[in-house]
């Protein structure tokens, strides 16, 4: 298993990923547009960012963004923030988003952050459950304002 940062080839596998949490989606029935086009390529071209794949023998089984966050607080470390964390449909319950995670936080770890949060759509029971195996707690409440 490797995790690393996703190619543009394997943009329609990601976008798969992120389509339905429920089923398997063939990447090859994804439309990649001109947004998501540009997304990736920002995402790309940008230090403190980064869509992590986790691959099995050529496929991609896993995803999720990291985006490092400088700030005053906990002394000018980096956080890391966390989102958009995936594993394909059919290869759940088998630890690899467990292994998606540990491996994910050493990145952080590794690049110095004092911090990893993420959050969490309030409907993801099982997500929450599963995050808080991990050690994460409910620390803060979230507020979106959708633009």
């Amino acid at each position: 298993m490797i995790l690393r940062p996703a190619t543009r080839a394997e943009l329609p596998a990601v976008l798969a990923l992120l389509a339905d949490e429920e089923r398997v989606v063939d990447p090859a029935s994804i439309v990649v547009t001109e947004s998501y086009e540009r997304a990736f390529t920002a995402i790309e071209g940008d230090p403190r960012n980064e869509i992590l794949v986790l691959v099995d023998e050529d496929q991609v089984v896993g995803c999720l963004q990291a985006t490092y966050i400088p700030g005053l607080g906990k002394g000018g470390a980096e956080r890391a923030l966390i989102e958009a964390v995936r594993i394909r449909a059919d290869r759940r319950g088998g630890g690899l988003g467990r292994e998606l995670m540990a491996r994910a936080v050493e990145r952080a770890r590794e690049r110095g952050c004092a911090l990893v949060q993420l959050t969490s759509d309030k409907r993801r029971t099982e997500a929450h459950r599963f995050y808080a195996s991990l050690g994460f707690a409910r620390s803060h409440d979230g507020f979106k304002l959708a633009l």
